[in-house]
């Protein structure tokens, strides 16, 4: 197989959510509420979810591509470690996503958040290496905004 450059991308999601600052925190801080609009909110059957939130931690996410994607069926697996936490403040995480257990991508998320009086801001920051058969920056970017979306509904159904 051909092997083509590494595309590199950057892209920031800056989003407001009308609850506190510590309901914001906790729902990627717990694991039960973070699998809840993480990977329950999609149309892809989640086979596994586990998480261990501590500095060296790690987040892992496995599900099969759903019927309508080009690849239904075929297993991708984000495995992300956690790099950095200030309680209330910050998370990092540096991830690896395998799609049919090709690496695709190699990534590091930062999230800030901050509060307000309106609630909670939330700054996520995605950097990306992205390989042979990956989505791509602009997939991962429409993904992550979609799962932005799925927090919100999370956090107004709470």
């Amino acid at each position: 197989m051909e092997q083509l450059p590494v595309v590199h991308s950057t892209f920031v999601l800056e989003r407001s959510f009308a609850a506190p600052l510590d309901r914001v925190f906790s729902a990627f801080s717990d694991p039960a509420k973070k699998r809840i609009w993480l990977s329950e909110d999609g149309d892809h059957p989640v086979d596994s979810f586990e998480m261990d939130f501590h500095l060296g931690g790690i987040e892992r996410l496995e599900y099969k591509l759903g019927d309508d994607t080009p690849f239904p069926g075929t297993p991708l697996v984000s495995l992300s470690i956690f790099q950095n936490i200030v309680d209330g403040a910050r998370i990092v995480q540096a991830s690896r996503m395998t799609l049919g257990g090709h690496c695709i991508s190699a990534t590091l998320v930062t999230f800030e958040f901050s509060a307000s009086d309106e609630g909670t801001g939330l700054t996520v920051t995605h950097q990306g290496a992205f390989f042979e058969r990956s989505d791509g920056p602009q997939m991962r970017e429409g993904g992550w905004c979609r799962l932005m979306d799925s927090l919100g509904n999370y956090l107004h159904s709470e």
